[in-house]
């Protein structure tokens, strides 16, 4: 019977479809204690506790032409409305919601709310620390002649709301961007090169907004064989923002080695340009990782590009791992040594070391099922006086950040289904 029925769906030039519809959810609530996160603590205020959630409803489908995903977010403190309240302080809100066409084998568009996510993350990446997360309003046409190379061009425009004519946009976002990212994987070796052209809004001499461009173009490489795990990234930006030049670079480079099946260390650094706190040229020398997944790079702590230390003088961080995993449990150990890549200057013009602080940062994890994860963390900042002059605050203080998570995500239904479309 079978047999027939194949018969029959050639005779009648019918396809055969595999699809897939999915949906799962995530709930991850955080509790933090800071004295001293993302800046130096004062003697004056208490240390902030708080437990932060994020909660999901993802919708999936997925078939050999097009697949589709929803994601509804609601981000919430504990205790941010009453237990009576008629509405959420932040509501529910679309986190993704895009469409991919398979155009053909090898070509394919991706548009919609969505999150872009390419390499270590260091330019482009979800955010995915911070309970809201990030996502973007683009469009992607992806080309991929074979499984070793792929080509991205991501185009986003941005707008306030449908209006009649050329109105101001006043939201902190791009007005819009292009880039292009190539990627090829070559034996041991992968490779990938971005050129990002970014349109930001500014106000001119006359009130008028204007959109000037700034570029950023680099490459990332990664290396494997045997126990050895490498990667080496170089980005250099110029252009314009706002009236004044922009040149700027970064590189980073950092290597890690099995010791055993169970233990890694590893040793690691990246240098990002600065300007000088005494610099009178009108031009930015500071790097600016523009969207990429900051909390994973420079500390946990979040002293540097998580919201701030933009447009400063920079950045050297020297970093150590040492990771050790085995079955459910996890454990990381990562210090960092941390200064100024620019010239710091007190407010009495003197200038100052370059040197920061360092930071320890210490992770434990427990897988307990394959849909609940459990980790906790601890991290201590020890600043020095010119850490003191850009942030503020006391560097005799504590300056500690403390929090444990746990992360709920599971599938909660699946379905794999097959439709059959005439060709003829």
């Amino acid at each position: 019977m079978k047999k027939l029925l194949a018969i029959l769906c050639i005779g009648l030039g019918m396809t055969t479809y595999a699809q897939e519809f999915e949906i799962s959810a995530e709930l991850r609530p955080r509790f933090e204690y800071r004295n001293g996160y993302k800046t130096l603590a004062v003697d004056s205020l208490n240390a902030a506790t708080f437990v932060s959630q994020r909660t999901r409803l993802n919708f999936g489908y997925n078939s050999e032409k097009l697949n589709v995903y929803f994601s509804l977010q609601n981000v919430r403190v504990w205790g941010d409305v009453s237990t009576l309240a008629l509405s959420d302080t932040n509501g529910t809100a679309i986190h993704q919601a895009w469409a991919e066409l398979m155009l053909d084998s090898q070509f394919s568009v991706k548009l919609g709310r969505q999150e872009i996510v390419y390499d270590d993350q260091r330019m482009f990446g979800n955010v995915g620390w911070t309970q809201q997360a990030r996502s973007h309003d683009a469009l992607i046409v992806t080309f991929k002649p074979n499984e070793n190379n792929r080509i991205d061009l991501g185009l986003a425009l941005s707008a306030e709301n449908e209006s009649l004519f050329e109105v101001d946009y006043t939201i902190n976002n791009y007005k819009s961007f292009q880039y292009v990212w190539y990627h090829t994987n070559l034996s041991d070796v992968g490779l990938s090169i971005l050129a990002l052209n970014n349109g930001l809004t500014y106000l001119d001499s006359d009130e008028e907004q204007q959109v000037d461009y700034n570029q950023t173009f680099g490459a990332h490489a990664t290396y494997g064989k045997d126990k050895l795990k490498a990667d080496a990234s170089f980005y250099f930006q110029t252009g314009k923002i706002a009236t004044a030049d922009l040149s700027a670079y970064d590189f980073a480079l950092n290597a890690h080695y099995a010791i055993t099946d169970n233990l890694d260390i590893g040793l690691g650094g990246e240098y990002l340009s600065g300007t000088d706190m005494n610099s009178t040229d009108n031009k930015i020398e500071s790097f600016n990782p523009w969207y990429g997944t900051n909390h994973k790079f420079n500390g946990w702590m979040d002293y540097f590009y998580v919201g701030n230390h933009i447009n400063t003088v920079g950045l050297v961080d020297l970093n150590a791992t040492i990771a050790y995993q085995k079955n459910k449990f996890s454990a990381t150990l990562v210090p960092h040594f941390f200064s100024s890549a620019a010239t710091i200057v007190d407010n009495m013009g003197d200038e100052m070391s370059n040197t920061l602080g360092t930071e320890i940062d210490f992770m434990l994890g427990y897988k307990f099922s394959k849909d609940i994860n459990f980790q906790i963390g601890y991290s201590q900042m020890f600043a020095t006086e010119s850490m003191q002059v850009i942030k503020g605050g006391d560097k005799d203080e504590t300056n500690n950040w403390a929090w444990v998570m746990i992360t709920v995500k599971p599938s909660l239904f699946k379905t794999s289904f097959k439709k059959e479309e005439t060709t003829n």
